[in-house]
């Protein structure tokens, strides 16, 4: 199986650090799926060549998920980071949904995107936690159509106001 292209419209170049995102949710599904190594996923990653656009379904243009126009440096440093802090990661994740449900029996590309978040707002500080969940929030909508990016929002949010609490404290207007 594999990853959907992510529709891209003709004036809509995505961010460096946003395609180092999607570039890496894409690896850790394949890591997750193929067993393969972090170090082989990130150099296959670097060495690859981007595919040809592709027309979907739906008659428009589909641009192939690769690294090109990415952030090398970010992409290594999100897939290293989740592999290094996985077993802190998933428990994370697991007390955040809902009753009965586990990270393992979750989708492997949610999976991917929820890690991928939660090792952001973990060590990522010098991005701001509502920028990564926003942004992995966008990742999810790209691959999926239902309720898949509420359960990223949701589960992202509330890791985020425990791990980043400052970050969502209200300013004493009182003095």
């Amino acid at each position: 199986m594999s990853l959907p292209r992510k529709k891209k419209g003709a004036n809509d170049t995505p961010k460096p650090r946003t395609v180092s995102r999607m570039a890496a949710v894409q690896a850790l599904y394949q890591m997750d799926l193929a067993g393969t190594d972090a170090g082989e996923v990130i150099e296959q990653f670097m060495a690859a060549k981007p595919a040809e656009p592709a027309t979907g379904e739906d008659g428009e243009t589909e641009e192939p998920i690769s690294l090109e126009g990415g952030d090398a440096m970010f992409f290594a440093d999100v897939v290293k980071g989740v592999v290094r802090r996985q077993r802190e990661i998933d428990p994370m994740v697991d007390q955040q949904l809902r009753t009965g449900w586990r990270l393992v029996r979750v989708d492997s590309i949610l999976r991917a995107i929820l890690r991928g978040g939660v090792f952001e707002l973990l060590e990522r500080s010098d991005v701001p936690a509502r920028v990564t969940i926003n942004e992995y929030i966008n990742i999810a909508k790209a691959f999926f159509e239902a309720d898949e990016p509420k359960v990223v929002n949701g589960v992202l949010d509330r890791i985020a106001h425990k791990v980043r609490a400052k970050e969502f404290e209200t300013p004493d207007e009182g003095g």
